[in-house]
């Protein structure tokens, strides 16, 4: 038996490296623009990340007004306020968030489909 004890490989986590790469994932601040799927073909928008120092109302209203759809500012116990947009406006949302000089176009990550 202490022939196959030797040769039992070790405890490895293969996760360890992400794990360690995580804990340093506050010192980033990201704007995540992610869609949600919806019934059918109706989807959804969110925004989420931006700083507390901007007016979430006001940058609704000019998105609302810029890409013509609806939406709403949510408030999340863990993420906070969430900007809501109908439909599919991911690369919309990013493009004016750079274009206003609200955010850095490598500080907006994109998630969906």
């Amino acid at each position: 038996m202490s022939e196959l004890d030797g040769q039992i490989p070790t405890a490895f986590d293969p996760f360890a490296e992400a794990n360690a790469e995580d804990s340093g994932a506050g010192s980033k601040d990201y704007v995540h623009v992610r869609v949600q799927q919806r019934n059918g073909r109706k989807s959804l928008t969110t925004v989420q990340g931006l700083k507390k120092e901007y007016s979430y109302n006001k940058i609704l209203k000019d998105l609302k007004k810029e890409f013509c759809c609806n939406g709403t500012v949510v408030q999340d116990p863990e993420l906070g306020q969430v900007i809501q947009l109908q439909g599919d406006q991911r690369k919309n949302v990013s493009t004016f968030l750079v274009q206003a000089g609200i955010v850095k176009k490598e500080d907006i990550k994109i998630h969906g489909f």
